[in-house]
This record gives structure tokens, sequence and C-alpha cells, in this order.
């Protein structure tokens, strides 16, 4: 799909993954128009720390994802939806299962049923690697059994295959996106690698955490961000799940361990019972296979490997170590 002169609706753009999309979309001069949950405050999240000539370049739309009035209003005249909106916490899920329901598998059949009404030429639907569970083989491929292991990974399981729906049933062109972990700036202090690295920075070296054996598969966010526009437009990925993620795996532990070295600090890591996942909602392992975003749009990670964890890890530590960034993070306290 050639993305020439179209305009393109994120949803969720206020959020981690969001603003770093509409950012890298506005730099790569695509009109945008920014969808963010409406406030009081007339916040846009962490759009509000945007350069000055990427928020001039906005067209930001103040709503609900659970609305569908609101989504088709925001949609109109867009081209092209990215939906990002959802609730991501899973400890959160765990106590109020029926707000995932709402905002992921509602907002999900909101704007596909806009783009169908509305004749959207591309809705890519953001899924997670959560879906898959633990992994039952390796790499995991998109072919991979769904395991709900937690309320947030069935809400994200039914706003996926709602979405698919659309397109087997009514031809809606829909692809379905299925990051890995992501990391990095502005990431919210409720996943591991923020929680890691604001103790530290706070001064604690008695680093506080859940289970340290499960590997996950880390991508940078800006991987993420270049993900989304490739499979955007690749024809080939209509209809399709495509996993975004770096092709390599690292226990809970030793990412503390890497972050530690990373800052220079030595840490003694600590196991909270209060941040453990009830024993069968742990999903012990997450190693993305990623050949089908390698054949099918050409998208490889720039963050792959060791390595490339190191790179990422410095530039999201050098973000936190920031005093203004860091001290909008509650280091001593557990987010859920």
């Amino acid at each position: 799909m050639d993305f020439s002169g179209k305009r393109i609706l994120v949803t969720g753009a206020d959020g981690f993954i969001g603003s770093h999309l509409t950012e890298h979309l506005v730099r790569l001069g695509f009109q945008v128009r920014a969808f963010v949950l409406y406030n009081s405050f007339n916040s846009w999240g962490w759009l509000d720390e945007s350069p000055e000539e990427i928020k001039a370049e906005l067209d930001v739309f103040a709503g609900d994802i659970r609305d569908p009035n609101g989504v088709r209003q925001a949609m109109r005249g867009c081209d092209v939806v990215l939906n990002l909106a959802a609730l991501i916490a899973i400890p959160y899920s765990y106590h109020s299962p029926d707000t995932y329901v709402d905002t992921n598998v509602k907002g999900a059949l909101n704007v596909v049923q806009a783009a169908r009404d509305l004749g959207v030429e591309r809705v890519v639907q953001t899924s997670t690697s959560e879906v898959y569970g633990t992994a039952r083989f390796v790499p995991i491929t998109e072919e991979h059994p769904l395991q709900p292991q937690s309320p947030y990974s069935a809400s994200k399981i039914g706003a996926d295959q709602i979405a698919l729906s659309f397109h087997h049933a009514f031809g809606t062109p829909v692809s379905v996106i299925r990051p890995f972990n992501t990391y990095g700036p502005r990431q919210s202090a409720r996943a591991v690698i923020p929680t890691v690295i604001t103790q530290i920075a706070t001064g604690v070296r008695q680093v506080r955490l859940g289970a340290l054996h499960p590997t996950r598969d880390f991508s940078f966010v800006e991987d993420i961000a270049r993900g989304f526009v490739e499979v955007a437009r690749a024809d080939a990925c209509l209809g399709q799940v495509t996993n975004i993620g770096s092709g390599f795996e690292i226990s809970i532990g030793d990412t503390a361990r890497t972050i530690a070295e990373v800052m220079g600090a030595d840490i003694e890591i600590v196991c909270d019972q209060e941040r453990l996942r009830p024993e069968n909602s742990e999903v012990e392992r997450l190693f993305a296979g990623i050949e089908r975003a390698s054949e099918r749009c050409g998208w490889r990670p720039e963050y792959a490997g060791l390595d490339g964890f190191r790179r990422g890890l410095a530039r999201t530590v050098e973000w936190f170590r920031n005093p203004d960034n860091l001290r909008r993070y509650k280091a001593g306290r557990y987010n859920i």
C-alpha cells in the first residue's frame, strides 16, 4: 500500500508505544491524527513531552475507545488506523477484568465496525506476545497455540479475533501486529525494566522483583514503531498476524543484572511475593519467531541480540536518569 498523502489515526497515541509511534510517523512526513484518552486536565499523556515541532503537526482528538460514536468521529477522514488503545497491565486485570473486555475487546470492535462503514483503507490491530502464554516451542511463530493465562491476555485474544473476523467476513483490510515485550523511554513502572532502572536510579541496591526465571524477548520501542509502519504498508500482512520481536530471549534475573552492569551498580535481587503472578498465570518463556515480518514486509530489528539489548538499555537508562523524567515514577511502590 502506498502511504503517500494518507492521513493516519493512532489510537492510544498518549501512551508509551503510541507516543513513540506518533512521533515516528510525523518525522516520516505523514498527516497524523492522535487519539488520546479524554480527561479533565486536557492532558495528551506522553505527547505533552513531544518536541514542539512534532506537536505543531498533530491533529489531536480526545475521546474514549469504548465509545463507538467518538471512535467513528475520530476515524472520519482517515485512511489508515493503527489501534493501540488498550489496558495492558496484567496484575490489574486480575481484579478488574470487566474493564479489559470493555476497553480491549469492545474497543477493537468499535474500530473495525467504523472502518467497515467508513471504507478505511487499512487497520492495524495491536496484539501482544502474552496471547501465546508459556511457549510450547521456540521460536514462537504465528502458528503457536493461543493460551489465555490472564484476563488481560484473554481480552487481547478476543480483540485480535474480532478484528480478523471482520477481515474474513466483510473484507475489512485488517492486519494484526504482535509485539513482544516492548521497552524504552517513557515505559510505565508496571513493567520490569523501568522497575529495575528506577529503583537503581533512586539509590536502591536491594532490587525487589517477582519471578526471576521466566524469559522474555525484549524489543526496543523504536524497532516496534518501525514494525507498525511496515506491517501497515504490506499487503502480504492483510488478514494475518505478524510477530515483531528481537529474536533473543533473556531471563528476568539476567535482565536485572544486565541493567545493573549498564548503570554501573552492584545490586542484590530480592523476591517480593506481592510481585508474583498466580502460579498458573505466569508466562514462563517468550522468544519470538520473526521470519514472517522479514519475508512479508522486510522488517528486521535494529536492536537485536544481547548487543542490541545493551544498546537499547543504555538509551533507556539515559532517559530515566534525567531527574525531570525520574521524578514521575514512584520507585518505592509496586505498580500493578
